[in-house]
């Protein structure tokens, strides 16, 4: 798969294909616990993400596989087994397309467009250093790709949330925002974004947070739970910034939301 964490496309036991992140990706480690966190987070929230799991990956497996490996300037190293990050691929590769990008016309059909503002408020939220990364794609049929059927946008890829591997909150006003600003057409005000404020207020609760971390393998963060727990525990604090973040974008140079009031 692209992307600088050299993920791979695998059909796993349950039948299902995903995209699943090693531990010893190119980008850091901790990654995988962003994936885990960010997703299932964003999937409280209500926002369009594909489901998470933990993926098993035994050292046979890597053995007699050679392309599962991350390939290095000057090296070719096999993947490491053990759990990995597995995100569900939206259905069958082998008939579904997916496109990163659409033509300014299809955009505005995307029947779920309006979730666009409440990813910006979690992006927002967890820092996302890296540009909203998302997918489009039509329910599938017999026939795969069905003309006429709206397009869903899902979205993928919180790997750079909490700044990646750093664990700290670097804010500025152009991060998290969608490369084309099309997708904020709908944001009025302020008003547009106070149902997933809501949202971010009493959904995600300490009782919340603390059963992700228990999903989290431990050796995704090498054993060493303090600066999890550091992170989560500045995370939860952040809720109340929100606010002030999104008016810093409103006001940035790109001015992102063309039909705010």
């Amino acid at each position: 798969m692209r992307g600088g964490a050299q993920a791979h496309l695998m059909r796993c036991s349950d039948g299902h294909y995903y995209v699943v992140k090693f531990q010893n990706n190119p980008q850091h480690r901790r990654i995988l616990v962003n994936e885990m966190l960010g997703t299932r987070l964003a999937a409280r929230l209500g926002l369009p993400t594909t489901p998470a799991v933990i993926v098993e990956v035994p050292e046979e497996l890597i053995r007699l596989t050679p392309g599962l490996a991350m390939e290095m300037p000057r090296a070719s190293i096999p993947c490491q087994p053990g759990l990995q990050f597995g995100s569900r691929y939206p259905g069958d590769p082998r008939r579904l397309t997916l496109h990163d990008f659409l033509p300014d016309e299809q955009l505005r059909e995307v029947e779920n467009l309006h979730d666009f503002a409440g990813m910006l408020v979690f992006d927002k939220w967890t820092c996302n250093t890296n540009g909203r990364q998302t997918l489009f794609y039509r329910e599938q049929a017999n026939s795969g790709d069905t003309p006429g059927k709206p397009y869903r946008a899902v979205m993928i890829d919180q790997g750079f949330c909490f700044n990646a591997g750093e664990w700290n909150f670097p804010d500025a006003p152009l991060r998290g925002l969608y490369a084309r600003n099309r997708v904020y057409e709908g944001v009025r005000g302020r008003e547009s974004f106070a149902p997933w404020i809501e949202r971010l207020e009493k959904r995600i609760t300490d009782r919340a947070l603390d059963e992700i971390l228990r999903e989290i393998p431990p050796e995704w963060y090498e054993d060493d739970l303090d600066p999890l727990l550091h992170l989560v525990e500045k995370l939860s604090r952040r809720r109340s910034y929100v606010p002030e973040l999104l008016l810093a974008a409103r006001s940035s140079s790109r001015q992102p939301f063309p039909n705010w009031m």
